[in-house]
């Protein structure tokens, strides 16, 4: 088992660019074992990408709840149904209530609290919904949807949410004049920084 954790820090060594640490084989495992690895790791394993002025871009985003930071476009609720069935359905199911992960559809009264974490109940402001799908979703492939893609499918996910009605728009005006139930129920962090925060 010593032998074997030689060459694995050995090879985390080398596959993080440590190229004036070789990696050889022979002097930590058996002979028989060594002969069938190769002589030394990779330099490096291929992960991730050049942070390009465009790729920063689609994660630099800043969406407050009054619409501030939202981008052009639109979408109505038939569009993201469109959306959702392609991008959101294996995850979220169907009707937004089953699925693997999160449920994003309740039913009232919102007035209960604590209520499921669905978007009705648990998101105080719906631009929040532009800035979380756009940083985050569709989970294997976050920052691939446009604006007006994006824009749709909140709508949809408010319309299963009986928030909007079958023909509603959203856009920058319109996302921020929607009212969620569960607004009230969250506190302002307006700490400064400092000493008063604990």
């Amino acid at each position: 088992m010593k032998r074997l954790s030689v060459l694995m820090v050995s090879v985390l060594f080398t596959g993080c660019g440590q190229a004036d640490l070789p990696v050889t084989t022979s002097d930590v495992l058996p002979t028989e074992v060594a002969d069938r690895l190769p002589l030394s790791s990779p330099r490096t394993f291929g992960f991730g990408g050049e942070a390009t002025d465009e790729r920063i871009a689609m994660w630099d985003i800043d969406v407050k709840p009054d619409g501030e930071g939202l981008p052009s476009g639109s979408g109505t609720v038939a569009q993201g149904k469109l959306v959702y069935e392609t991008q959101c359905i294996a995850c979220h199911g169907a009707t937004g209530t089953e699925g693997p992960f999160d449920r994003l559809v309740g039913t009232g009264p919102w007035e209960e609290w604590p209520s499921a974490r669905v978007v009705g109940a648990y998101w105080p402001y719906a631009t929040t919904l532009f800035d979380y799908i756009v940083k985050a979703m569709p989970q294997l492939t976050p920052g691939t949807l446009t604006a007006d893609q994006t824009y749709a499918v909140i709508a949809y996910v408010l319309n299963m949410n009986g928030l909007v009605a079958d023909d509603a728009v959203m856009d920058a005006t319109t996302l921020p004049a929607v009212e969620m139930p569960g607004r009230d129920r969250f506190v302002p962090d307006d700490r400064k920084g400092g000493p008063e925060v604990r």
